[in-house]
């Protein structure tokens, strides 16, 4: 059997050699006690309840629009709002483009919304919203005011939409380039543009449905030169009566074909 003084010096070495973990242990267990108790006090305090949720970067939407598709409302704790799932939320509403979410401590949280502009309609089946990268992004509703004003691009297959997504944007960027190509000028409104199959384009006019045929092709400044000199000779009364003004895209720059509407 040891004897007693030896049992106590081993105990004593044992326990010297043991207080540096005991103290780290108990270190530990504080802070991660501390820990806890601050993440509950700052997630339930209502120090930091949201009271306003700011809401910037809109213009088709209002505020309160916004603030409706939120997952978070005023009241809700400003520590929990999930800045991410903000964001994701926000995305799947049909206006906004992007959104991202920022807290402004201790009670307010902050979205910068970035909206789709729409700059024409095209017809894919139903008419859709497309911005100015082409690629349509909301179903048009007529009752809530979409597409008022806006040019609708037509001509273009759904199936071959869904196919290639990417083609038909590409389409539609080239087809709204030549329209502002068009609007660089005093040029009769134009309210629909018709892709044919051929990649062939036909302006159709806002007021009078007058199909102005430019064909195929890259090179349209010589086809717009010859239009404004033949629409220059047009009388007011001959213009609302043209039905459609052909311009050559071949061997004949210059070549114009006006076709009026016979009368009733």
């Amino acid at each position: 059997m040891p004897r007693p003084r030896a049992m106590a010096d081993a105990c004593g070495r044992a326990l010297r050699r043991s207080l540096p973990a005991i103290a780290a242990t108990c270190a530990i267990t504080v802070v991660g006690s501390g820990i806890w108790l601050g993440y509950h006090f700052v997630t339930t305090s209502d120090r930091f309840a949201i009271d306003e949720i700011q809401i910037h970067g809109t213009s088709r939407l209002s505020g309160d629009q916004v603030r409706a598709a939120l997952p978070v409302k005023v009241g809700d704790n400003v520590f929990t709002a999930n800045l991410g799932e903000i964001s994701d939320e926000l995305h799947t509403h049909p206006w906004i483009a992007s959104a991202e979410a920022r807290r402004i401590l201790p009670h307010t949280l902050v979205v910068d919304v970035r909206e789709y502009v729409a700059v024409a309609m095209v017809a894919l089946g139903d008419l859709y919203l497309v911005d100015a990268s082409g690629h349509p992004f909301k179903r048009v509703e007529l009752d809530a005011g979409d597409g008022g004003g806006l040019p609708i691009v037509t001509g273009l297959e759904r199936a071959g939409y869904l196919t290639d997504p990417g083609a038909t944007a590409q389409q539609i960027v080239g087809a709204l380039g030549v329209l502002a190509s068009w609007q660089q000028s005093t040029r009769p409104a134009i309210g629909e543009i018709h892709v044919d199959t051929h990649g062939g384009l036909t302006l159709r006019t806002y007021d009078h449905g007058t199909a102005i045929q430019l064909g195929a092709g890259t090179d349209l400044t010589a086809r717009f030169r010859t239009f404004d000199v033949a629409w220059a000779e047009l009388t007011e009364f001959e213009r609302t009566r043209a039905s459609a003004i052909h311009l050559d895209a071949g061997a004949r720059p210059n070549h114009v074909t006006v076709a009026f509407a016979k009368d009733q």
